[in-house]
């Protein structure tokens, strides 16, 4: 298995002064917009964030990402609904994003923390309402960044039982 894949973990807690510069911030983005989607639609914006008064605000208004107190910058997706072809693959499209993201910052020494958004109505209306997104738009998510002050255990791991071979 991929080592980027073995070491990313859900990071809660990141050091103090340690900043995530632009720089950082354009490589994570160029990842995420290197991540497939149908049709190449490809259905998101980014709101790049390292204000700090931002940052306390999004530990405020969502109730799990707390551990934007500490993160020095965070990337909220914002997907953009299709109509037409292909329609309603938002979801997955934008999931896609993250991971790239996710795995990108593993390769760059940094820590990441993936807190959903939609399809909570409370938290949707909160970021709406925060960075001035408009309908159709939609808060998907946001990632905590920063350099980890912590190392969880692996949570993940392979379970043969949840595979169905056809041979």
């Amino acid at each position: 298995m991929n080592e980027l894949i073995e070491n990313r973990r859900s990071i809660r807690k990141f050091k103090s002064g340690k900043p995530v510069t632009r720089e950082d911030l354009n490589r994570l983005l160029g990842a995420a917009m290197m991540s497939p989607s149908a049709c190449n639609s490809r259905p998101w914006e980014f709101i790049a964030v390292t204000k700090r008064e931002s940052l306390d605000e999004i530990a405020r208004i969502h109730p799990y990402a707390k551990m934007c107190e500490t993160a020095t910058a965070a990337i909220i997706i914002v997907a953009i609904p299709q109509s037409g072809r292909p329609e309603g693959y938002f979801p997955q499209d934008c999931g896609a994003a993250t991971e790239n993201i996710l795995l990108e910052a593993v390769s760059m020494g940094l820590g990441t923390c993936w807190c959903g958004v939609y399809p909570k109505e409370d938290r949707v209306a909160g970021f709406r309402k925060l960075f001035n997104i408009n309908e159709p738009k939609i808060p998907f998510n946001v990632i905590a960044i920063g350099t980890p002050d912590e190392n969880p255990e692996q949570r993940g791991f392979f379970e043969e039982s949840r595979v169905s071979y056809i041979d």
